[in-house]
């Protein structure tokens, strides 16, 4: 069993932790919220009182962080934590930011002797806590195979993108296409439905047919037709509209730094900020279901 230390319990790093305390590992924790560390260290975990106390003597540093920005005040500029973990440290930051910022500390953990990736998820919160994450990884191939037995117990699949910064690029890649899906999912149930089809039936069809897709047929958008999903639950918990709008920014500022074309992520990203604007920053993003059918 390794010795970790996990920064960032929010609703992704809290079940994320939960599940390596589950697996018998040493899980050191830190939050700035005190209450999220502490429902940890209620499940076994130890707290520690600050970041740099949190990474003393461990084998793995996990974070999963809001922005970029925060990443980069805690490794390099206000909390410096690569100058206090120790060299044999692998460090994965499972943070959704853009790909430039995850290379800046990529490079000042390179400079400092540290193995570091990126290793975003995909999956949810119904995959954080299940263990069912999906992580896109960037760094050496090393790095991310020292890394994948933590990896492994917190998700399905570790996944490596390429080099540095390469996991962050491979999700928002991914999220964008979500979003597109999820959006064209919406659209032709609300059609159905307004048809006078019953849902959960167009479902099924569309599931057998060229239409088949993730939004469909594992986290359907509309109310009644699939148990389990945020639908079903007037949307609550799930990967929320503000996640998404956050990540839709993230792909139009790469596909504008790269000079790629991307129309429907840019019509995708339009529908999801006026979803959050209309009051479901908060709610699941297969809620813009509602943008359609009110």
């Amino acid at each position: 069993m390794a010795k970790i230390a996990f920064i960032g319990l929010g609703n992704m790093g809290g079940p994320m932790a939960a599940n390596l305390v589950k697996a018998g590992h040493d899980v050191i924790v830190f939050d700035v919220a005190d209450a999220l560390a502490d429902a940890l260290v209620e499940q076994g975990a130890s707290k520690a009182a600050t970041a740099a106390e949190a990474v003393a003597g461990v084998e793995f540093v996990v974070s999963m962080l809001p922005s970029g920005e925060i990443v980069k005040n805690l490794y390099i500029h206000q909390d410096k934590l690569l100058d206090v973990i120790d060299p044999a440290t692998v460090v994965i930051d499972s943070s959704t930011i853009a790909s430039e910022d995850a290379v800046e500390v990529h490079k000042t953990a390179k400079s400092r002797g540290i193995a570091m990736i990126d290793a975003p998820v995909s999956g949810g919160v119904g995959a954080a806590k299940s263990g069912k994450l999906a992580f896109i990884c960037g760094g050496d191939e090393a790095a991310v195979d020292k890394a994948r037995p933590i990896l492994e117990v917190m998700g399905k699949a570790a996944f490596r993108a390429g080099p540095a910064g390469a996991g962050q690029i491979a999700k928002i890649c991914n999220n964008m296409l979500l979003a597109v899906h999820m959006i064209g999912t919406a659209e032709a149930l609300n059609m159905g439905a307004a048809a006078g089809l019953d849902p959960k039936a167009l479902t099924e069809i569309m599931a057998a047919s060229s239409g088949r897709n993730w939004s469909l047929d594992t986290y359907n958008p509309f109310p009644g037709v699939m148990e389990g999903v945020p639908a079903s639950n007037d949307y609550q918990g799930g990967f929320l509209v503000k996640l998404m709008n956050k990540d839709l920014g993230l792909a139009a500022d790469a596909a504008g730094k790269l000079g790629a074309a991307t129309p429907m992520g840019d019509l995708a990203r339009q529908l999801y900020d006026k979803h959050g604007d209309a009051g479901f920053a908060d709610r699941d993003f297969s809620s813009i279901l509602k943008m359609f059918a009110d």
